[in-house]
């Protein structure tokens, strides 16, 4: 028995039933007949329109239509987030959060809901999918919020628990490793977009928000401006990764944003950046899971081994609070590796 998922995902902007499976040519062929059935490289994937019909044939649950009040009243907490210039990732997030919560109580009136009722949220609901902790906390930061600001209504969100932090490590790559990858493309603004990441610990969202002008050559640093926080930073230049985009420059010669795409004017796009990693990855032989913020990540962890002071690492990468920096002392080598085993003595 062949063997698929489908689940309901965004894409573009419109809601699209993603459907999963091995390869497999007879699947592709069925699916090809549904109209308007594309192939998303992004999400690998094969996904079609989102229609009552394709919920039946992939057995995803019926559409349900929201309750007209609770449309408004996302509406207004949408128009309250950009009134006060939340990132609209943030507002996509918050609002799909609150839809989430006032879906399941659909037939309710927002004024009716109480305490109790989040209770009963966070366990038939969020603890029932199994959904993941940083989609729970999510729903707790846009509840919150919603009631505080919109419903002006005295509700404990914090009784939908919070899930414990996962520790996690950052994922790091070598030096090594990270010189193949930023080595392994011809294409020469491929290679600088990869480097320029690296060589300054970038977001992905700061490297496509660049402008020639913020390259300031002459006191070797970049300006990111308006970056994640709504923060203003600088970042040193590499004399290297000057050379890279000075030829670059030369020869691309961006009109608006440092990187552009097919179209004169327009910044690069975000998903086509992160398939010149996976080429870039392909060609290097690299087969871990890697992605754009490992880069970063791996730029950190260097920086500490090489006996950057904590506190220069955290003004480069634009971090808030010093806590989030110090992660990356749990993955440095440079004093692990000097720990001799005892097992070296037996």
């Amino acid at each position: 028995m062949k063997k698929w998922h489908a689940k309901v995902i965004k894409h573009r902007g419109e809601y699209r039933i993603a459907v999963f499976f091995d390869r497999d040519a007879e699947l592709i062929q069925r699916i090809r007949t549904i109209d308007d059935a594309k192939w998303s490289a992004t999400h690998r994937a094969w996904h079609v329109p989102d229609t009552p019909d394709n919920r039946i044939r992939f057995k995803i649950e019926p559409k349900i239509i929201l309750n007209p009040l609770h449309e408004q009243s996302i509406e207004q907490f949408t128009l309250w987030l950009r009134s006060k210039r939340y990132s609209e990732n943030t507002i996509a997030t918050y609002t799909d959060a609150l839809k989430s919560f006032l879906l399941f109580y659909n037939d309710s009136f927002i004024e009716e809901i109480t305490d109790s009722d989040i209770i009963k949220f966070n366990n038939e609901y969020i603890l029932k999918k199994q959904l993941s902790s940083s989609f729970q906390n999510q729903i707790v930061n846009a509840v919150k919020l919603f009631f505080r600001t919109i419903e002006k209504k005295q509700l404990d969100p914090e009784l939908i628990h919070r899930p414990k932090r996962q520790k996690l490590l950052p994922n790091v790559l070598s030096k090594e490793e990270v010189k193949l990858i930023l080595t392994a493309l011809p294409n020469l603004k491929h290679r600088t977009m990869l480097c320029l990441i690296y060589s300054c610990g970038l977001r992905r969202s700061e490297l496509l928000a660049l402008k020639a002008v913020d390259i300031q050559a002459g006191r070797n640093i970049i300006l990111i401006k308006q970056a994640k926080g709504k923060k203003d930073r600088i970042v040193p230049l590499s004399e290297k990764i000057l050379v890279m985009l000075r030829e670059y420059y030369q020869f691309y010669k961006p009109k608006v944003w440092l990187f552009e795409g097919q179209k004169v004017g327009e910044p690069y796009d975000e998903r086509s950046l992160a398939s010149v990693l996976k080429l870039a990855l392909s060609k290097s032989g690299i087969k871990k899971p890697v992605t754009l913020h490992w880069l970063r990540h791996s730029y950190a962890t260097h920086l500490l081994e090489a006996g950057t002071d904590l506190r220069y690492i955290q003004e480069i990468l634009g971090h808030s609070s010093s806590k989030t920096t110090e992660i990356y002392t749990h993955v440095s080598t440079r004093n692990i590796q000097q720990i001799k085993s005892p097992f070296d003595d037996l």
